[in-house]
């Protein structure tokens, strides 16, 4: 696992890069005190979790974190901070985790198993769909692969939708926010949709979309999908949401504050 470290306090950054260096997870650590030299170093080094104060000058650890998840949508983000009234930016960012300083080896341990333990590394379901982190879908074990990545974000708005019908002109509002709906959009907007079913028919799945009097759906029974347990109080569901739900969509935030809603409704 490679990890990176950010504070402007040097003997801080030290001291997290030196915890690090303990756990057997991490195979590679870099620090740095100054945050423009680490999003300067994040244009051509990739991550897979990164240890951000929050508070620092010029670059905030909130816009750095934006730049890790852009950068490596599947990086974990965990602020090690004094400033606990950040928490709510902190998640809204879907951050795996929120540590007050001082940190103790125990609990960045805790952060740094679940940061490693996070992606999905087999799925024996024939439709599985992820929504917590970033949106993926496996069929038999593989990833779909789209021929268009606006028909990939079709098939999210869908699924969170939980099974509820949309319309053209709500799929568009969604997923494009601005702009007005006139022909030529539409036009574009049925070749997202044909290359939605498109994908969807050479994967052997194409049931799983419903389209009915100018409404599309997806059919929830069909899919086996971390979100629709989450929502039946399945603990392994409930256990694995951190935050994080569908982080590369701006919609989906509306989700994530109902999810951590319920999530504080839980604990």
């Amino acid at each position: 696992m490679r990890v990176l470290c950010v504070d402007d306090a040097l003997p801080i950054m030290e001291d997290t890069v030196s915890m690090c260096k303990k756990l057997p997870q991490v195979t590679e650590v870099t620090g740095f005190f100054r945050p423009r030299e680490a999003a300067q170093w994040l244009e051509t080094h990739p991550v897979d979790l990164a240890l951000l104060d929050i508070d620092m000058p010029e670059i905030s650890g909130l816009m750095l974190a934006e730049l890790v998840k852009r950068k490596n949508p599947d990086a974990a983000v965990v602020f090690l901070t004094a400033f606990p009234q950040y928490a709510v930016q902190a998640f809204k960012l879907r951050a795996s985790g929120y540590l007050l300083k001082p940190v103790s080896l125990e609990e960045l341990r805790d952060e740094v198993t679940y940061a490693n333990s996070r992606k999905p590394e087999h799925h024996v379901g024939h439709i599985v769909v992820q929504t917590f982190g970033n949106f993926e879908i496996f069929v038999n074990g593989e990833t779909l692969v789209f021929h268009r990545q606006k028909a990939k974000e079709l098939l999210a708005y869908l699924v969170d939708r939980n099974g509820h019908g949309v319309n053209r002109p709500g799929i568009f509002a969604a997923l494009w926010e601005e702009g007005l709906y006139d022909y030529s959009k539409q036009k574009y907007l049925d070749v997202i949709i044909r290359s939605l079913r498109e994908t969807l028919r050479e994967a052997g799945i194409e049931e799983i979309l419903e389209i009915k009097s100018g409404y599309l759906r997806v059919r929830p029974e069909l899919l086996d999908c971390d979100l629709y347990r989450f929502l039946k109080n399945d603990p392994e569901a409930v256990n694995a949401y951190r935050g994080e739900y569908m982080e590369e969509y701006p919609w989906a935030i509306f989700n994530t504050e109902s999810l951590l809603r319920v999530t504080k409704g839980r604990f």
